[in-house]
């Protein structure tokens, strides 16, 4: 897949002020940008957020980030990877949030900033669905099967193929806030066949257009520059 056209035009909302460093969302398929844009438009956005879509796999979230914050209005930007993910807890459901503590990937652990405020700004957002909080990791190609219970021994709670990239792009550009909230589309008892015939792809799908509030609580807690 080709990376998407980059960050969101008029739909992002006003460009931040000098004091005031935006949002950067970044997912990776047209599907997860199509749920948080229409979650802002139905007025469930976080008027500073800047969606980026990166395309599909690391090296194209990691080439997306770097160029959305080489330069400009972006280039001091906290930055939250998001879309979905597979789930490698048993018990995990699609519709299941992870907010990640740390993300794991080729150039080792990348810690999240304030994961604990993320959990507490969700459970508000989508009251009773589940919030799990543990290491999320990175894969350069969809995880199934016995793969995935390879990666839970090594204590990761969920897996995707961008999260990884996304942060250590944005680290790599300057010194920022991080995050990592993924929805679970699939997990060890639910396995994913095709996103759109799949049951629990509708219900992450809605769960990904609520979760921009959220981000924003998060983001307006940081203790940046701009306070």
């Amino acid at each position: 897949m080709t990376a998407g056209p980059g960050p969101s035009g008029p739909a992002a909302g006003p460009a931040a002020g000098p004091d005031a460093p935006p949002l950067l969302v970044a997912c990776a398929l047209g599907i997860e940008h199509l749920a948080l844009r229409s979650g802002r438009a139905a007025g469930g956005g976080a008027d500073r957020a800047v969606l980026l879509r990166t395309g599909m796999g690391p090296g194209h979230a990691r080439r997306a980030v770097a160029g959305a914050l080489r330069e400009g209005p972006l280039r001091g930007a906290a930055v939250v990877a998001s879309g979905f993910c597979a789930g490698l807890a048993p018990g995990m459901h699609p519709g299941d949030l992870v907010v990640a503590d740390e993300t794991r990937g080729p150039h080792g652990a990348t810690p999240c900033t304030a994961p604990e405020t993320l959990v507490a700004a969700l459970a508000r957002a989508l009251p009773g669905r589940a919030v799990h909080t543990g290491p999320l990791t990175g894969s350069d190609h969809v995880v199934r099967g016995q793969e995935r219970a390879a990666l839970r021994a090594t204590g990761a709670l969920a897996v995707d193929m961008e999260s990884a990239a996304t942060l250590h792009a944005a680290l790599a550009a300057g010194p920022r806030p991080v995050a990592a909230v993924r929805v679970v589309v699939d997990a060890p008892e639910h396995e994913l066949v095709r996103i759109g015939t799949f049951r629990g792809g509708i219900s992450a799908f809605r769960v990904l257009r609520a979760v921009l509030p959220a981000f924003h609580e998060w983001h307006r807690s940081l203790p940046l520059p701009r306070r």
